[in-house]
């Protein structure tokens, strides 16, 4: 397990607007918005993985209000690379009641973020609209090569629910009934 943990100050050597990083498979990211930072944090993370040649990658962030925008606060957003994978973390939601729904992965959203000659990637994209999917395909950037991912972005089910009447008022916790569950199932 990796937890990718930083603190997050202004400073006079913070990332400005504009700045280009290199992240750690050499690709060179425009930070067009420094609140997008969770994504560079997670691309670094997620090119790490490969010095494990782990059997699959999941990582799990609040990375995106887009997310809720899309689903609300009814279910955990998702973006994978894997069939497989998704439909065992669906078995493992239906088990416990978070439930899980994937979102769209094209190729599209990617498109949207290597759209200029100096850099490789923007970090927030270009396009309109589609915040959580232009997010997941900026992650996917940085999974290693044949490794099957997913990305949950929980930002719509980590607060308060007024409408789940087995959740005690605060944050919520979820989906970790189900990420338990799932990572059971693929031990077990």
């Amino acid at each position: 397990m990796l937890i990718p943990a930083v603190e997050n100050m202004p400073s006079g050597s913070a990332t400005k607007p504009g700045d280009v990083v290199v992240a750690r498979n050499g690709k060179s990211i425009c930070v067009d918005n420094t609140d997008a930072e969770g994504r560079l944090i997670l691309a670094d993370a997620l090119c790490y993985t490969s010095e494990f040649n782990p059997k699959w990658v999941l990582d799990v962030a609040t990375l995106t209000g887009a997310v809720r925008v899309a689903l609300g606060d009814a279910c955990t957003g998702v973006f994978t690379n894997s069939n497989k994978l998704y439909s065992e973390l669906e078995n493992a939601g239906s088990d416990t009641g978070d439930r899980v729904w994937r979102l769209p992965l094209w190729k599209h959203y990617g498109k949207t973020l290597a759209e200029h000659s100096a850099y490789d990637l923007n970090n927030i994209g270009k396009g309109k609209g589609g915040g959580s999917c232009t997010a997941a395909a900026f992650l996917r950037e940085f999974v290693p090569e044949k490794t099957e991912w997913m990305h949950l972005d929980i930002a719509g089910v980590m607060g308060p629910q007024d409408n789940t009447p087995y959740l005690s008022k605060g944050m919520t916790g979820r989906p970790t009934r189900t990420l338990i569950e799932f990572i059971r199932s693929q031990t077990c």
